[in-house]
């Protein structure tokens, strides 16, 4: 008996995504990510949230139309993903995604409510092994975009080749039980 190994179909994105990409998506579906990607965790994304709701997104010189945002603090051991349901990162999923954001990266389940708010806005949830030297050996260039005085956990912007993840929610679907 032999056994054929069933070739996996990676879908390759590059920054900014497009509207047309995230439809594409499905749960389960493997992606790579190339081009910038901005890292933040608890302490970033609430100060990103307020300044969109005070509309004054402009004074940090980001683009989050067609952006990746991901979970994560950024040391020199390297970067990994976060619990992405804890208040204050799962809280900011809903106005980050009509803001612009794309594909939000992370670790963990997302509620209900989260994955419609995906829905609502064409943007997606992604998990990410926690892997540490895989992702670092992805990064081509880093360097702190805003909220320097939260040292690793200040807002980075990283520009990527060939970053791993899976798409876990997309379209109204999701693959966590909730």
């Amino acid at each position: 008996m032999t056994i054929q190994a069933q070739k996996i179909q990676i879908k390759e994105l590059t920054t900014p995504i497009r509207d047309a990409e995230i439809r594409d998506l499905k749960i389960g579906d493997q992606i790579e990510i190339s081009g910038i990607i901005y890292c933040g965790r608890d302490a970033v994304l609430p100060k990103i949230v307020r300044l969109i709701e005070n509309d004054a997104l402009d004074s940090l010189s980001i683009d989050l139309n067609g952006a990746v945002i991901f979970h994560t603090a950024v040391s020199a051991a390297g970067i990994g993903p976060t619990t992405s349901n804890k208040v204050e990162i799962e809280g900011s999923i809903p106005i980050l995604s009509k803001a612009g954001v794309k594909i939000h990266l992370g670790k963990g389940s997302i509620s209900f409510e989260t994955v419609r708010a995906l829905k609502r806005f064409h943007a997606v949830f992604a998990i990410t092994p926690p892997v540490s030297a895989l992702f670092s050996d992805k990064i081509v260039s880093q360097k702190i975009a805003a909220f320097p005085e939260e040292g690793m956990e200040a807002l980075y912007r990283i520009e990527v080749k060939a970053f791993p993840a899976i798409i876990a929610s997309a379209n109204g679907q999701t693959i966590f039980a909730v």
